[in-house]
């Protein structure tokens, strides 16, 4: 799978998805653009999205994307706290489809 992490995600964050292609939305070259606009942006190059922000699901119509999406629902974005979420964000890669929203605590 290729996920796409969003900017509030800690980078080495990247090392720990073995097994996938994963990127920054820095290193995807899509820094600053707003949810709406990176989500359709994205699509054709990534299967998942992987965010912090929980928000994410009231603000866009998900459904219609052709990106999965999953948010870690951590204490903060810190990687020690990313970390133990881990396991549970692979399992779901693994199962995700296009248009939906898996969270993760």
């Amino acid at each position: 799978m290729r996920l796409l992490l969003d900017e509030c995600l800690p980078k080495p964050l990247t090392r720990h998805l073995r097994g996938h292609e994963s990127a920054t939305v820095p290193e995807a070259g899509l820094a600053g653009l707003k949810n709406g606009a990176l989500l359709h942006r994205i699509a054709k190059s990534f299967d998942v999205f992987v965010t912090v922000d929980a928000n994410l699901k009231y603000q866009q119509n998900l459904a219609t994307l052709e990106v999965a999406i999953i948010v870690l629902r951590a204490r903060s974005n810190d990687i020690s706290d990313l970390l133990p979420l881990l396991p549970r964000l692979l399992a779901a890669v693994e199962v995700i489809r296009a248009g939906t929203v898996v969270e993760i605590d």
